[in-house]
């Protein structure tokens, strides 16, 4: 590890620095974990004596990859069974192979019943009905993995999910039960489809919310760490914390650590905290800030998920939902309570970030800011809409006069966009979502973003999405909001560093900040853009410290 008066010179074929000052440089000199000086060598020489270092001499060196909307869920998620649509990589460099029908995923689950002990309940996500015609699972279909047992299968978006009968009873969930979100079958009784907080907690008061709480392990820590490093993320958000004394403890104890390759934001989610402690819990968290560990930022979630047909979306609602699919979504957050409630933590000046799928959700969040800020000016908030991925420019041009940032979901043109062109938003609308060029144009700060372990943790594939807006089968969904590489590797770095207010210290390759960097085998702005998610990553450095990856299993 470098000493902490040492100076280490990186040779590199190119480093890319996001510093429009300085775009390009070779060498980069680092002491006490921060960068000391950026150009050639010849330019580095002044500030004394160094080692040269010249491992990446054949390599390309750009700022750490800031990855501002994700989860430690990706860590503990792999504790469950996967059954999702798409191949993913695990931690431990395993290959899930996706799952093309209903059979699959029952098959999947049956073989997880078997191999685990008689009285084991099966839990398991990454399952979306989307992609299967919109057949929706019931308990039909999960009664054969166990009618017996508990099976629980949470959705892709994390937003709904599946349970067989006997979890139905164990929940005491009955066609009398009146909350939003219990599906009903068309006899009237539940069809084991729960959407939404509401609904599922009947699930999580009995079960425990264990999917989140493995990923709040140590292990989980561990684990979200190794996907990050992986892609080459130095910096990594978790969007839903609880900030538990545990939660917290767990993440200190992790951070610490000098061989843990990551810094952490976890924000803080009043919808995790059964207490409801909301400041008393974020302040005092921010007593436990080390350098890889920043507390201090807050997560709102005020609609659902349009995949699932839970997002609140402005007239005329959705294209051509399914049958029994309600014509709008699900308020998570009632709107006439959302400017008290930004209110809390804006007044605290901390920064929050709010979930908003659909339009109307978040014409509403910007209405309760503009009043919020009105009655409590604010210089330099940074309030940012989490997804806000039916954004039209309107609403950019709203966005960009009161300061508030957008973190837009590029990855759901790929996973998602040929189900948004066909089902929920239609052609139209489907062509303008996630409007990076507009948000661009219109002066809106702006990151991309993952939602981790909602879709893989890979921000050059994040970026690829923007850059090239191709779904899955290859259709380009709006063409005209096609953003540069540059563009789009400027919003994961310095784009996302702005939102969680970390710019003064990741984000850029320049003097002053910390030494995290990104190492790739390839210039990713001298490949061909629809190249760019094929540009491969060797490790990464943080705080001056090197951290190859290893290799990753077939």
């Amino acid at each position: 590890m470098q000493q902490s008066n040492d100076i280490t010179i990186f040779k590199a074929r190119s480093i890319i620095t996001m510093n429009p000052m300085q775009p390009r440089a070779t060498h980069v000199a680092v002491r006490e974990g921060r960068i000391l000086g950026v150009g050639d060598e010849a330019s580095l020489k002044g500030w004394g004596t160094a080692t040269l270092d010249e491992t990446f001499a054949d390599k390309v060196l750009m700022p750490g990859l800031v990855e501002g909307h994700c989860h430690l869920l990706e860590g503990g998620m792999w504790s469950y069974v996967y059954v999702g649509f798409y191949d993913r990589r695990g931690p431990d460099g395993k290959l899930w192979t996706g799952l093309k029908s209903f059979d699959e995923v029952i098959g999947r689950l049956k073989e997880a019943r078997a191999a685990a002990d008689d009285a084991a309940p099966v839990y398991a996500w990454g399952f979306d009905p989307i992609y299967f015609d919109n057949q929706r699972m019931t308990t039909e279909h999960l009664d054969q993995v166990s009618d017996t047992q508990r099976v629980v299968l949470l959705h892709a978006s994390a937003h709904l999910m599946n349970v067989n009968s006997a979890m139905l009873r164990e929940a005491n969930i009955t066609k009398e039960t009146a909350i939003e979100g219990v599906v009903l079958d068309e006899n009237g009784k539940p069809s084991g489809e729960l959407q939404e907080f509401a609904a599922m907690y009947l699930v999580y008061r009995k079960i425990g919310n264990i999917f989140f709480d493995a990923g709040q392990t140590e292990e989980g820590i561990w684990n979200f760490a190794r996907v990050a490093h992986l892609a080459g993320v130095t910096t990594a958000t978790d969007l839903v914390n609880d900030l538990s004394d545990t939660t917290i403890a767990n993440l200190s104890k992790v951070t610490l650590l000098d061989d843990y390759p990551l810094r952490i934001v976890p924000a803080y989610a009043p919808s995790r905290d059964a207490e409801n402690k909301a400041l008393q819990r974020v302040l005092p968290a921010m007593d436990n800030n080390n350098d890889k560990l920043h507390f201090g930022i807050v997560k709102l979630v005020i609609d659902g998920s349009i995949q699932g047909f839970t997002a609140r979306v402005r007239w005329p609602g959705y294209y051509n939902p399914p049958n029994g699919v309600q014509k709008n979504g699900i308020w998570i957050v009632p709107p006439h309570q959302l400017k008290d409630l930004i209110k809390t933590y804006h007044d605290a000046r901390l920064t929050v970030h709010i979930h908003t799928n659909g339009d109307e959700a978040t014409e509403v969040a910007l209405d309760a800011i503009e009043q919020l800020l009105e009655e409590s000016p604010r210089w330099d908030h940074r309030h940012t809409l989490q997804h806000c991925q039916m954004a039209d420019a309107y609403q950019f041009r709203r966005m960009a006069n009161m300061g508030v940032c957008a973190n837009l979901f590029s990855n759901h043109l790929y996973y998602w966009g040929d189900a948004h062109y066909a089902l929920t938003m239609g052609p139209d609308r489907a062509n303008r979502m996630n409007a990076t060029a507009t948000a661009k144009a219109t002066g809106v700060r702006f990151s991309l973003h993952s939602d981790a372990p909602i879709t893989p943790l890979a921000p050059l594939f994040t970026a690829w999405c923007a850059v090239n807006r191709q779904t899955a089968s290859g259709r380009v969904l709006g063409d005209s909001e096609k953003i540069s590489v540059q563009d789009a590797l400027s919003a994961m770095t310095l784009g996302a560093a702005y939102t969680l207010k970390l710019d003064e210290k990741i984000g850029s390759i320049e003097v002053g900040k910390l030494a995290d960097f990104a190492v790739l085998d390839d210039d990713p702005l001298e490949v061909a853009p629809e190249a760019l998610k094929d540009v491969r990553v060797w490790g990464t450095v943080l705080g001056g410290r090197v951290f190859p990856c290893a290799t990753k299993n077939a």
